[in-house]
């Protein structure tokens, strides 16, 4: 039993464990692209902008409404009132009740729409008249019954009326006083119920204006929003298709996006990114596998450039002595350790004493070349020299070492001895002469190679011939 419930929880806990990696990945797969979500954010503020301009109509027209029907009610109150006080003054002579006197004077104003709503009470509070008859004869309502002894006690017997606003049912209230023909004031009261607008009646008079700026704000969201993508999607999407030509290796796609702006620099960025993923592959070409140093290619560019710029260089040949007789008797692995320490210090040279824009390349085998300044190559090469000639000497036995020397074959066939390695440098610059291009300087490294190699030891010299 254990055992079937620790499978059950394992199951469960793996197909719980395998759910969450579908939704995961079927969340991957919903992707929203930069257009679906400008799309998405005019449509919102579209909704939004709609609302808030209908919300304001409608308060608008609300105010105006309850404004208009509020000077109405005050108007139509008038007239009821001189109606139905002119009614009481002509009611006959003797105990008449005026109810249905009253009572067809309000129909009258009901049929040509001065009233909407009445109800006029007695002073024993009972509606003797109203628009709605199934009220006459009933007690009038305790609002009524108040306000109808509030106006009698009140001080100011000349004020006509009292108004009361129900913002809850949006009506308003007018409590009229009515004089009794026999000369007692306060007898009956009217009461007239008129709307101050409500929701609906807004809404007709807005929706027709809501309509037409929703068309409107429409139409300019569809051309704002095709302007957007032809101004920046557009360029965005062209930019997207290079970047995935140039991920494919063609680096020499560019695109021309002509929008004076910062699409614009965007492209001139990209275009000028895809020329150097070129420079930076040729140099990966070019460069030498042992040490990762530009070869022969780049130096000769970097050369080139500096004389067309008409500028101030110092090229500095670097070669091993004795490095052949070192390859053959310690072997190629040793060697390449040899080559690795060379081109360790001639960075460190130019790292410590050189300028910051100086160039250093592998041509190959034990052969360097740094581009430097004639201020700085003295040095530079005085670092190299030191360096090399103290740390060299860890790459060898202690034998040689003691000895001084090392005993190997010669090109030339026979065992000869061969000393300790040393670095010969050897300097062309174009401060003492015009150099006009780098098959120049090596023709001129040639001789001042020879000269140095023939010193037996680490030595600098630079050809200072006019």
């Amino acid at each position: 039993m254990i055992s079937l419930l620790t499978s059950a929880k394992t199951t469960a806990a793996v197909n719980q464990k395998y759910a969450k990696r579908l939704e995961k990945e079927h969340m991957a797969d919903i992707k929203l692209t930069l257009q679906n979500r400008i799309t998405s954010l005019m449509v919102v503020s579209t909704v939004i902008l709609i609302s808030v301009f209908t919300l304001i109509q409608l308060n608008n027209h609300l105010s105006n409404l309850t404004l208009y029907n509020s000077y109405q009610a005050r108007l139509s109150s008038l007239l009821a009132r001189n109606s139905l006080e002119e009614t009481l003054k002509s009611l006959p002579a003797g105990n008449v009740p005026a109810g249905p006197y009253l009572q067809k004077t309000l129909d009258s104003l009901t049929e040509i729409r001065i009233v909407d709503k009445a109800v006029i009470i007695d002073n024993q509070d009972t509606v003797i008249a109203a628009t709605d008859n199934s009220l006459i004869g009933k007690p009038a309502s305790t609002k009524d019954m108040v306000t109808r002894y509030n106006l009698a006690a009140r001080q100011d017997k000349n004020k006509l009326f009292e108004l009361e606003i129900d913002k809850v049912n949006r009506v308003l209230n007018i409590f009229i006083p009515l004089k009794n023909p026999g000369g007692v004031q306060d007898d009956f009261l009217l009461r007239l119920t008129s709307s101050i607008g409500n929701i609906r009646d807004a809404l007709i008079g807005v929706y027709k204006p809501a309509i037409l700026t929703s068309v409107l704000v429409i139409l300019a969201n569809i051309i704002i929003g095709f302007m957007l993508s032809k101004i920046v999607i557009g360029p965005i999407k062209i930019l997207n298709e290079a970047t995935k030509i140039i991920a494919s290796g063609k680096l020499e796609t560019r695109v021309a996006i002509n929008t004076d702006d910062e699409l614009e620099e965007l492209a001139d960025t990209f275009n000028e990114m895809a020329k150097a993923l070129i420079k930076m592959k040729e140099r990966a070409e070019n460069a030498n596998p042992l040490t990762k140093l530009p070869g022969n290619i780049i130096i000769r560019e970097e050369v080139e450039k500096r004389i067309q710029r008409a500028e101030k260089f110092m090229v500095i040949h670097a070669d091993l002595s004795n490095f052949k007789a070192y390859n053959d008797g310690y072997g190629f692995a040793k060697g390449d350790e040899i080559i690795k320490l060379t081109s360790q210090i001639l960075k460190e040279s130019l790292e410590k004493k050189g300028n910051p824009q100086d160039i250093l390349g592998h041509e190959g085998g034990d052969d360097f070349v740094l581009i430097t300044t004639l201020a700085k190559s003295q040095e530079v090469c005085s670092y190299i020299i030191s360096e090399f000639d103290k740390r060299v000497r860890e790459f060898y036995n202690a034998q040689d070492l003691e000895r001084g020397f090392i005993i190997a074959e010669a090109r030339q066939g026979g065992i000869m001895k061969f000393p300790i390695m040393c670095i010969s440098l050897s300097g062309v610059d174009n401060e003492h002469r015009e150099i006009k291009s780098f098959t120049e300087v090596t023709n001129i490294d040639v001789e001042m190679k020879k000269k140095v190699k023939a010193q037996g030891k680490s030595f600098f010299a630079c050809d200072q011939r006019k």
